[in-house]
């Protein structure tokens, strides 16, 4: 069974940078497409970025697009979230997420805890 773990949360002034990281274990982390997701106080959760299983392939929301990076090292079971110019709006639980799917397809059907990150003003 896949379980994913994920840390590097906290809290961060605007235009800060932090780096997420989530460790996987079970499964083949070599054949998961990952992904982070994000849920803000009172609001749905959303999408933040994917990266292939072969890391050929990487998605970003239009909120996210050229201030964060995914990135994933298969050696270590790992993917990070490198955030960059860091943003109040960004506050939120960030999610860890995984599916054996393709990238193209939002089935992720695997979740981690969670993590918050928090900027301030």
């Amino acid at each position: 069974q896949v379980r994913l773990v994920e840390s590097g949360g906290g809290l961060v002034q605007t235009g800060g940078s932090l780096r997420l990281s989530c460790v996987v274990s079970g499964g083949t982390f070599s054949s998961l497409t990952m992904a982070w997701f994000r849920q803000a106080p009172g609001k749905e959760r959303d999408f933040v970025a994917a990266i292939s299983a072969s890391a050929t392939s990487t998605n970003y929301a239009d909120s996210t697009k050229g201030r964060f990076t995914i990135s994933r090292d298969n050696a270590k079971n790992t993917v990070y979230l490198q955030m960059n110019s860091l943003k109040p709006d960004d506050t939120a639980v960030y999610y860890c997420a995984a599916q054996y799917g393709s990238i193209r397809y939002a089935r992720y059907d695997v979740w981690g805890q969670g993590t918050q990150v928090t900027v301030s003003s």
